[in-house]
Formats: structure tokens, sequence, C-alpha cells
């Protein structure tokens, strides 16, 4: 019971955090055993400097109503709830400043400890980025990591989508697991609640804020080794990610785009000023620490050494398609001279085999 009493005070202390009440420092130092807020000293809390706000919401009873409630909702949804002194919580992300009091969790909640990559970007990006965004997602995990996103619109999205064919990513949502936004992820937030996680620090109900995003960034960053900006313009959202993963001590990377866009204003700042400029899934493992970059990169070695046995029309179609970019299948046909309906049914048999992706809108690429 002392084990549950102590969860139940740190929602409850996480509730008048997320609500703007107070900050998390001033609630450590104010209420370093969160329990005691279901038995408050009221003579204390009369003298000491807090709004009459959250006086009145630790004094009315009803903070530990809505905390009993929201365990009740978590443990009969399964979801896994974390808080900073389990020893399941993400011990990069505790060494961050001012990590989240708790975790909410559906899905894999161990893989929060795997080593993983940020990647983020504009909410409306280019073809260039939507592909580059979803491949080196893909590339990443394919090599054993986990990549961390937002489950914004735009680049956010093709990351999830990509690690979702080769590998595990987790969703950082900057609303509360039962309110996902935007609204038209909702089958994504389901893939990758089964194949990986989907993780919030606000209550079950908690709807998309705008200053929730902000802080929703820090644990993007926090969870990661290393973050990697695919197209962003100087004043994204993802360029404050960017930040906060450079004082948290992580490695900065971004994709370098044409001058004469402004989605690629931010990610070629980012590059003059010092991040690393990436073209590959290599590229950014190669700045990873030890172990993990040699982990990674012995299995993207293997992944890559895998022998492509292929004859006629296969191996023509296969050599035909290009690797960074996309081809729609008229022009992959005028190309080859193969009808397109002969075509589909050789794409298809290279999908197959795993060496083809099909992009929205008949479009068409290597692996």
């Amino acid at each position: 019971m002392k084990a549950e009493n102590k969860k139940l005070g740190w929602i409850a202390l996480n509730f008048l955090v997320t609500e703007g009440l107070i900050s998390r420092r001033k609630a450590l130092v104010l209420f370093d055993s969160p329990e005691k807020l279901f038995q408050p000293d009221r003579d204390w809390l009369k003298h000491v400097e807090l709004s009459e706000r959250l006086k009145a919401r630790v004094l009315s009873g009803k903070l530990l109503d809505d905390s009993l409630r929201e365990l009740e909702k978590v443990e009969k949804k399964e979801y896994t709830l974390l808080t900073i002194d389990d020893t399941g919580y993400p011990a990069a992300l505790k060494e961050t400043i001012e990590p989240p009091f708790i975790l909410y969790v559906k899905g894999q909640a161990e893989i929060l400890n795997w080593a993983s990559v940020a990647v983020v970007g504009s909410r409306k990006p280019s073809g260039y980025g939507r592909l580059m965004a979803e491949k080196l997602a893909e590339d990443l995990a394919a090599a054993g990591l986990v990549v961390v996103s937002g489950l914004a619109r735009g680049v956010d999205t093709c990351a999830h989508r990509g690690a979702l064919r080769a590998g595990k990513t987790v969703a950082v949502l900057g609303s509360g697991l039962e309110v996902i936004y935007p609204g038209e992820n909702r089958m994504l937030a389901e893939k990758i609640g089964e194949n990986g996680a989907v993780v919030s620090e606000f209550p079950l109900a908690s709807g998309p804020s705008s200053y929730h995003f902000p802080m929703r960034n820090r644990i993007i960053s926090g969870l990661s080794l290393a973050c990697l900006v695919v197209e962003a313009s100087r004043k994204s959202g993802a360029l404050i990610t960017a930040r906060l993963a450079l004082d948290a001590g992580r490695e900065i990377m971004a994709l370098p785009g044409p001058v004469t866009s402004e989605l690629s204003g931010g990610t070629n700042f980012l590059i003059k000023s010092g991040a690393k400029l990436v073209e590959t899934a290599a590229d950014v493992i190669n700045e990873l620490p030890s172990p993990w970059k040699e982990a990674a990169l012995s299995l993207l070695e293997t992944k890559n050494q895998r022998k492509i046995d292929l004859e006629g029309e296969e191996k023509m179609v296969y050599e035909a398609l290009p690797e960074k970019s996309v081809i729609h299948i008229d022009e992959l046909s005028d190309k080859i001279q193969i009808p397109v309906a002969k075509l589909l049914t050789v794409l298809l048999a290279l999908e197959m085999k795993e060496l083809v992706v099909q992009e929205a809108g008949r479009l068409f690429r290597r692996r």
C-alpha cells in the first residue's frame, strides 16, 4: 500500500505541475514526499508562498479523488505508469534538467531505455523531406536504434512510418494518451503502441494545449542519444527540440537542403552553427557514443551486405529504381520499356523480397 500511496502522490504532484500551478523545481523543494499532499499541513500552507489556487486545490480533497481515478484508468487500460523514482524510468531522461515526474506509456515501456535517435522537422515538408525522413528513420530502425518523434503532421509522421517498417519507434505526445493529436494519426498511434511505445507526461484526458509542445520536446530530446532535424524553417519548433537536445548534451544533426527553400533555413543554419551534416543513416550512427555506435554500424553493414540475387526483369527494374528519390510508375515504364500492368507485378515481387518501397501516388524507390 505504501508503494501505491507514493505512486498516487506523484500523480497528484504531476497534476499540479501540468496544470501550471507550480514549477517542477519548486514542487520538489516544497513537497519532497509527494504523498504528503493528501494530509496537508494547513498552518504551513497558510504561510508558504504559493498561489491561492494551488492551496485550494490541495486542501479541497479533490486532488486525492482525481489521482485515484487516474490510477484506476491506467490499470484498466493496462498502460504503464513510470514515476521518476521507478527503476524502469528512462535513465537518459532522468539525467536532464527538470525531467517529468511521470511518464504514461502505452506499449513497450522497456524500449524507453534502449539507444534512441530523435527525428524531427517541419509539419509541412516537401516531397524530398518526406522521403528522407522515412528513409533515414527506416535505416536507423533497421540498425537496431529506436526512432523518437512527436507524432505531429509532416516529418514526425514520416519518421514513425519509416521506423515501423524496420524496427521500433516512440511517439511522445503533447496531450494525454486518451486524446491523440492530430486526430488523423490515431491509427498510426495504435500501430506504434503495438510495435513501440506512445508516451506522455500529461494526465490521460489532457488536450493538446499550445504550451504542452515545448514541454513534450524536452522529452523527445531527453530520451535520445542524438537529434536529427529533417527540413525546418528558422522559426520551426524542431529547432527548439534541437536546442533542448544541445542543452542536454546530445549530438545535433541536420539534413542539408536547397538554399532557395524556406524549409532548409533551419537545417542549414544548424549545419553552419556546427551541427553534423547528414546524408545517410551511417552519418548519424558514426556520431553516437560507444558501444551503441559499433553495434548499430555492425547491424547496418550486415543488412546492406544482404545478397541481392536477381535476374531478368526483376534485376532490370531494381537497377532502374532510384535509392535517394522516388519515381512514378509511368516514368519507370517509359524508362525501361515495360508495360505498367507487367511492371506492377515485378514491383510487387520486389516488395515481397523487401527490396522496394512504394510511396503514396504510385511512387517507388529502392529500400
